[in-house]
């Protein structure tokens, strides 16, 4: 009865074994750690533009800047015009000011590229 068991044993393995579709392995990798974006510290706003206010001008600048893995800035140039050269000007004069907390992968501090968004508006007198 034994040997019966066991040959039942064989073939019942056989079976299962032909239906088994062996896949190619899957290869994983450590990925690099994500980036931790720089976020504001010190912003201190540019005062409204005296010729801007005076020709009622208003607008969203939107600047591209670099900002170190120290947290200052590098570079800061306008990824989208408000329209007006003055409120442009005066958007990235002030952001050239700021200091940033770095951007981090890990525990190490990264230079990275955020954009800063400024809007002037007058107010509703």
């Amino acid at each position: 009865m034994a040997c019966l068991a066991l040959g039942l044993t064989a073939f019942a393995s056989a079976a299962v074994a032909a239906d088994v579709i062996l896949l190619a392995p899957m290869e994983i990798r450590a990925s690099p750690q994500p980036l931790v974006p720089a976020a504001y510290r010190k912003t201190p706003l540019p005062p409204y533009p005296a010729a801007a206010r005076a020709q009622r001008l208003e607008g969203l600048v939107v600047l591209s800047v670099l900002v170190g893995a120290n947290g200052r800035v590098v570079d800061v140039s306008v990824a989208s015009s408000s329209g007006h050269a003055v409120l442009d000007q005066a958007a990235a004069g002030a952001v050239k000011t700021w200091t940033f907390a770095p951007a981090h992968r890990g525990a190490r501090a990264v230079e990275s590229v955020v954009e800063v968004p400024l809007k002037f508006a007058l107010g509703r007198e």
